[in-house]
């Protein structure tokens, strides 16, 4: 069971403590316990299914925990509304429905900037700035992409949730995409199917859900290390039941 808003429970950054989530008769995450520091960038990876959006969701606030907490630097917040935890600096970037596409690019960022200046954005996307009249909703999927993660910069997050950050972009804008997630002054946590190459190496902090569950966890480097492992021949194994 959860505690109260402000009892004192970890260190800077953000973390799910033996999370459960269900929807309807279907459990999501089975007690689920990890933590994302900040700043530093940590990744989720997973498979569609792997319960990764969920603890996204979770960490947001949008989806309830049935069982568990969320810990943010050091209060347990799990009884905080969703819009509560955005106005504390907590930015969630969905995998769909990310930007306001009835609204043009300048009118998003605009909105997302707060009165500021946001030439951050063109800068970090200069594509966006020959769209800035178009809606939002008429740009293509990688566009979109662009737009939602210059909105989250934009808002100064001191947690950035991101799913599918590289969603329907090219490789160069995808690299882009990450240099620039890693340099914020935040705790970035980002839901990806595969570790993507700019974040394999350092001190990136991985953890790999299945079913629900965290199978590993660890630095990017010793995720690449598995890998190439796993990817040298060796003897033949029978097949196991799964």
């Amino acid at each position: 069971m959860s505690g109260a808003v402000g009892t004192p429970l970890s260190p800077t950054g953000v973390s799910l403590r033996h999370a459960r989530v269900r929807y309807g008769p279907l459990e999501a995450l089975h007690g689920v316990t990890l933590h994302a520091p900040a700043p530093g960038v940590t990744v989720l990876l997973g498979r569609n299914g792997s319960g990764r959006t969920t603890a996204l969701r979770a960490l947001a606030g949008t989806v309830p925990l049935s069982q568990g907490a969320v810990v943010w630097d050091g209060t347990d917040v799990t009884r905080l509304p969703a819009y509560e935890r955005a106005r504390l600096g907590l930015c969630l970037v969905p995998d769909r429905r990310a930007v306001f596409g009835s609204l043009t690019v300048r009118e998003n960022l605009e909105l997302a900037a707060s009165g500021r200046p946001f030439a951050a954005a063109l800068d970090a996307y200069p594509r966006l700035g020959a769209l800035l009249p178009r809606r939002a909703g008429t740009l293509s999927g990688g566009e979109q992409r662009m737009l939602a993660l210059s909105r989250a910069l934009l808002a100064r997050a001191r947690v950035v949730l991101v799913d599918e950050p590289s969603q329907g972009m090219s490789p160069v804008i995808a690299a882009r995409t990450y240099e620039l997630l890693s340099g914020l002054d935040a705790g970035v946590i980002v839901a990806e199917q595969r570790l993507p190459p700019g974040l394999r190496s350092g001190t990136t902090i991985v953890y790999e859900l299945r079913r629900g569950a965290v199978v590993f966890s660890g630095e990017a480097a010793e995720t690449s290390a598995s890998a190439a492992a796993a990817d040298a021949p060796g003897p033949a194994e029978p097949t196991r039941p799964t």
